[in-house]
């Protein structure tokens, strides 16, 4: 038991420099738990730090614990639940407050033009301090609120009929940008605190 918790420990531990420090996603009012679960396992394996949902309809429980224990969460997620951090917020409301509080900045993300600035996904810098990563409803995508209250959107170019993909691979595509250039200015920040070799 012991040596099964310091492996544990020790990937822990080698993982930690690549975690993207204060970049929270933020699901807004998702339908399907299934779809929280799939975010939540992107959320981890990308190296987000944490997950906030919006739950006006309350259906999911207050406690991140027990957030965590959802059959359907914890299945789908492929135990990702377990190691990643979890809030609900009653509404958008409620979280753009908390966060505003941290002093995050907070993005939408669309596959339409939203907001006063818009930007491709690949085009803009995403190494902003603190940052929170919002995105929408499976149907009707965010909320006017969230788009007003955000300093900008982004949006992933899209060339088929179809314009929109599922929240999971939504998730995935624009996380996988962001935690890219953030790992890459953490990692650059460290040299350049480290200073020169003696």
């Amino acid at each position: 038991m012991e040596s099964k918790k310091s492996a544990i420990r020790q990937q822990a531990d080698e993982i930690k420099p690549y975690q993207c420090k204060n970049l929270i996603v933020v699901l807004e009012n998702p339908m399907d738990p299934k779809n929280i679960g799939s975010v939540i396992r992107n959320v981890n394996a990308l190296g987000a730090e944490k997950i906030y949902i919006v739950d006006s309809g309350k259906t999911l429980p207050d406690e991140w614990e027990k957030i965590r224990e959802r059959k359907t969460i914890y299945k789908v997620s492929v135990s990702a639940s377990k190691w990643t951090f979890v809030k609900r917020f009653d509404s958008t409301e409620q979280c753009l407050e908390h966060l505003k509080k941290k002093r995050f900045t907070s993005i939408v993300t669309s596959p339409h033009v939203k907001g006063k600035d818009n930007f491709i996904l690949h085009e803009t810098n995403y190494t902003h301090p603190k940052l929170a990563v919002w995105f929408g409803n499976e149907s009707r995508g965010i909320s006017d609120l969230a788009v007003e209250s955000s300093d900008f959107c982004v949006s992933i170019p899209m060339f088929g009929m179809i314009e929109s993909l599922n929240l999971a691979t939504t998730t995935g595509i624009v996380l996988y940008e962001i935690t890219k250039q953030r790992r890459a200015y953490q990692a650059k920040y460290k040299r350049a605190n480290r200073g020169p070799k003696a």
